[in-house]
């Protein structure tokens, strides 16, 4: 049973490396994500809700495909980060995942006004640390099924 544990920690690692590679390369320099290239002037948002509010309410002029990458898309992206971290780690706490995700989620935003490719805003920050929240929920609801089916057959 424990070396069942470590094997699968180590695939939790190497899915974990993984997916942060594909987040820095998503969120930072992918074209596809409207990465072109860095702008004149720094563009950032510090009052939460502003952007999730102006994405609903234009969402009829911006496209639903721009609200939904925009605000679902956030959630979305940082769920496999919720999920890998306990994942990959033999300590793990509903806490530590949420401080994590919000602590990437922060380094990420400065890195994009600093660098000024894509803008710092608080809703993604808000939005991401969702994602890895709900991450860690769905993995502590797989555990528990995992554990219950692995007790059912001993």
């Amino acid at each position: 049973m424990a070396n069942k544990r470590k094997k699968s920690r180590v695939i939790g690692k190497i899915l974990f490396v993984l997916y942060i590679v594909f987040l820095i390369y998503f969120l930072i320099f992918s074209e596809w994500y409207g990465r072109e290239g860095a702008t004149q002037s720094y563009r950032y948002n510090l009052v939460l809700f502003k952007e999730i509010r102006r994405f609903w309410e234009y969402r009829d002029q911006l496209g639903w495909y721009a609200m939904f990458a925009n605000i679902f898309g956030n959630v979305i992206v940082f769920l496999p980060f919720g999920y890998f971290l306990p994942m990959s780690c033999k300590y793990r706490s509903f806490f530590e995942t949420a401080f994590y995700s919000f602590a990437l989620s922060f380094c990420v935003e400065s890195f994009q006004l600093i660098s000024k490719v894509g803008s710092f805003d608080v809703d993604d920050i808000l939005l991401n640390t969702v994602g890895g929240v709900l991450g860690y929920i769905i993995f502590e609801v797989s555990e528990t099924i995992r554990r219950r089916h692995g007790n059912k057959k001993s």
